[in-house]
């Protein structure tokens, strides 16, 4: 007998509220989550750790959510990438740089982030068939 493991999702978010806001909200959604508070703190976790989804805030201290993507497209090129961002221009810059990625703007309603994700993973099984 085959267990189907939760998906994993690594969240870089600065922001410690909003951090925690989201990851309850993706743990109570039955997703394994593991959270940092900067994206420099997050790519040693996606060399050495197995995450289906990063799901990163744009703009943070010392390494934004793009370079943040960058590297997780080096390090761990299956890992899907969803953008988080209060700022429209930015959102618009993470469209250009990061086309595969959703790009989802604050605020929103935990209800959308979740079916965002669930969105994004449904998305991958169909690849996968």
């Amino acid at each position: 007998m085959t267990s189907i493991t939760a998906p994993r999702i690594l969240l870089a978010e600065d922001d410690n509220s909003m951090r925690t806001y989201i990851e309850r909200a993706l743990t109570n959604a039955g997703y394994e989550v593991s959270s940092v508070d900067r994206g420099t703190e997050a790519v040693p976790m996606l060399e050495n750790e197995h995450f289906d989804l990063l799901l990163s805030d744009i703009v943070m201290p010392e390494m934004d959510g793009i370079e943040l993507a960058q590297r997780c497209a080096e390090v761990s090129p299956r890992t899907k990438v969803m953008f988080i961002t209060g700022f429209a221009a930015v959102s618009l810059r993470a469209s250009r740089e990061q086309p595969h990625a959703k790009v989802l703007s604050k605020p929103f309603h935990l209800r959308d982030l979740v079916l965002e994700v669930e969105r994004a993973f449904e998305d991958q099984q169909q690849a996968s068939l």
